[in-house]
């Protein structure tokens, strides 16, 4: 396509946004709607996306090690659980740093017993490349020498796993749902653009246009209705989001292992994203509405 062609279809683009202002203005505000929706759900399934990922990574097998095992029995079990290829790592946990824990944990009225007899084991903290292989590995592990039990949460652990999945899956079923929600409304709204300007269009079909002379105009009227449409919702989710991220980290934690999504560059991808979803909803919009009125 020529320059001069190309600068012909956006002059008409523009032509028509100012020429029809109201139908301009519902269209825009279909998109705006629609994708301030988009935005604030996407914001909040790639947080829930992130926490989950968080809980899935905390996840960790404790090997209780036989009390009966010497230093070099410790080696040996320790080499043994390196050889699982879906060990990510290994950190050695002693019978006093287990009691300091629990104390912590329980009271300083606890200390006293420990100081008589610590019946606790040495412990090797065991953490695999897939959460999800968790259950698998454990049951490999309880099988090695010197192992007294292997501990990671069992049933709380299978199910946690069980809800994430169906969490994951909902939501991006609701996510696809959503989209093709606005894909929708923005086609019929754009088509009652189309449709009053229908005349226009079976004239220069008349007259020799192409299919694609007529509809570029309309393709580039949709795109621009898609970028006008992401401006308010892109402005609102980074808002809405800067003020929730510090009123979240102000509140959490300094070492928990559950934070949301940090302010850059989320916001900016999710910006982005928005305003991609915006110019390819109003461009497929305006396709798929200028199509049955080419047929004359």
């Amino acid at each position: 396509m020529k320059a001069k062609t190309i600068g012909r279809h956006l002059r008409e683009s523009f032509k028509s946004l100012r020429r029809n202002g109201w139908m301009t203005f519902a269209s825009v505000s279909a998109v705006t709607v629609t994708l301030l929706l988009v935005g604030v759900f996407l914001v909040i399934m790639m947080n829930m996306n992130k926490f989950a990922t968080d809980i899935e990574n905390d996840v960790e097998i404790r090997v209780h090690i036989d009390l009966t095992a010497t230093k070099e029995d410790q080696q040996e079990l320790e080499n043994n659980l390196r050889k699982i290829p879906l060990v990510e790592s290994i950190t050695f946990s002693s019978k006093e740093k287990e009691w300091e824990n629990l104390v912590d944990t329980m009271g300083k009225a606890w200390s006293a017993i420990g100081d008589e007899d610590n019946p606790l084991h040495n412990v090797f903290v065991v953490k695999i490349k897939n959460p999800e292989d968790t259950p698998t590995i454990a049951k490999d592990i309880r099988k090695l020498k010197w192992v007294h039990s292997a501990e990671y949460g069992e049933k709380k652990v299978e199910n946690l796993f069980s809800v994430l999945k169906i969490s994951r899956n909902v939501g991006l079923v609701l996510v696809i749902g959503l989209l093709f929600t606005a894909m929708f409304l923005i086609s019929n709204t754009i088509k009652i653009t189309i449709f009053a300007r229908r005349r226009e269009i079976e004239i220069m079909k008349l007259v020799g246009a192409t299919n694609w002379f007529i509809r570029w105009p309309f393709l580039f009227e949709g795109i621009w209705l898609g970028i006008l449409g992401s401006f308010i919702p892109i402005a609102a989710v980074a808002t809405g989001y800067y003020y929730a991220y510090d009123f979240l980290v102000i509140r959490i934690p300094e070492n928990y292992f559950l934070s949301p999504l940090e302010f850059s560059p989320f916001v900016y991808q999710v910006s982005l994203l928005l305003l991609l979803v915006g110019v390819l909803i109003g461009a497929w919009g305006s396709f798929i509405s200028v199509r049955r009125f080419l047929k004359v």
